[in-house]
């Protein structure tokens, strides 16, 4: 199923299917759950998190004024079954399934308050793990990954159009959403600074301790 934003009607890849929870991702997301939410660093802006109806998986999410922002956990046999159906080999796919993937839903909300538009660039966040920087995995980074034989030609493609836009420019109401990649291991829990630009300033806020889906295998759940 293809998925489009607004945002220049720009193709971004799917949303997670539900799963059937195991007691694993119970207790996983019930930690989610009460965890307090924080923020830093953009003053107004909230973060909080929770369970995505859609996905019935863990998500964080920033709102402030004129803009939101959710990360969805998909786990790696999603993101194994997305790829391989799109011409990945099972190795080639097993790159991406281990390195962190989210579900990410970027939104301008400003149309019905004081509009302006809002923009973006993937190249301005940091990822903060274990004491150090780390740059996210773009588009731009994919070519430089692959040891060995690479992906066909249209199943790269086909990942980048799966792929968050690396940067992106929203008119108010607009919205686009796709995969955002991480390049750390399954159950890793890392700090991340999102940076856009609207309002004629430069915001910028913490999410604390994101946690990377689990490599487990719940039954897929019913649509």
């Amino acid at each position: 199923m293809a998925a489009w934003g607004r945002a220049g009607r720009e193709r971004a890849g799917v949303r997670a299917s539900p799963v059937r929870w195991s007691a694993a991702l119970w207790l996983l997301a019930a930690a989610v759950c009460l965890l307090p939410g924080s923020s830093s660093g953009a003053g107004s802006a909230r973060v909080t998190k929770g369970v995505d109806a859609q996905a019935q998986l863990p998500y964080w999410q920033v709102a402030d004024r004129g803009m939101s922002l959710r990360l969805v956990q998909r786990l790696p046999d999603q993101t194994r079954a997305f790829f391989m159906a799109r011409g990945f080999t099972p190795p080639q796919a097993e790159v991406i399934a281990q390195r962190c993937v989210f579900q990410t839903v970027f939104r301008n909300t400003s149309k019905g308050t004081a509009p302006s538009p809002l923009s973006y660039d993937l190249h301005e966040w940091v990822v903060h793990y274990r004491g150090r920087r780390r740059a996210m995995l773009t588009r731009q980074a994919w070519p430089h990954m692959w040891r060995g034989k690479a992906p066909s030609q249209p199943a790269q493609i086909a990942l980048n159009w799966a792929l968050l836009p690396t940067r992106q420019r929203y008119q108010p109401g607009d919205f686009n959403w796709g995969m955002s990649v991480f390049g750390l291991e399954p159950g890793a829990k890392f700090d991340l600074d999102v940076v856009w630009h609207q309002y004629g300033k430069t915001r910028t806020v913490r999410i604390k301790e994101i946690q990377c889906a689990p490599d487990i295998h719940p039954t897929p759940g019913r649509q």
